[in-house]
């Protein structure tokens, strides 16, 4: 299947679902078992699964953010050697990462149009993918 617009957003349903309701769905159950266990004996327990629970939900959230970051940062770097093979020039310093990580899909032949507009009309990362007309997939993201 050819990658376009409508669909370059990738969902893992096991972690962007699955997971994420297993750990609502535990956070929630430990909170409503701190809150029963206020003034009892089992307040010490209840505390360290209710830490326990939102610990994860933490990992998971900030393993996401993590990998997404280092993407990132490659993903500037490949734009960057890409423009400068083109041209001979780095990338416009105005543009912003998240200008970039929308530049990535462009064709070669529309990508040094696409970046001028981006910085001259301040495009958002969502406008520039919007704006491109011959998408250059990139399934390595996840």
């Amino acid at each position: 299947m050819s990658q376009t617009y409508k669909t370059h957003h990738r969902f893992v349903p096991m972690y962007h679902f699955v997971a994420a309701l297993i750990l609502l769905a535990s956070a929630i159950g430990a909170f409503v078992n701190l809150f029963k266990s206020l003034g009892t004996a089992g307040i010490y327990s209840a505390s360290l699964i209710t830490a326990l629970a939102i610990a994860l939900i933490l990992v998971w959230f900030y393993t996401r953010v993590f990998a997404l970051k280092a993407q990132d940062r490659a993903i500037r770097a490949e734009e960057n050697l890409r423009h400068f093979v083109m041209n001979g020039k780095l990338l416009d310093p105005g543009l912003s990462t998240r200008q970039i990580i929308g530049l990535r899909f462009a064709s070669d032949e529309e990508l040094l149009e696409l970046e001028a507009k981006a910085v001259k009309e301040n495009l958002s990362e969502d406008g520039i993918k919007q704006a491109i007309k011959n998408w250059k997939p990139d399934t390595y993201r996840v």
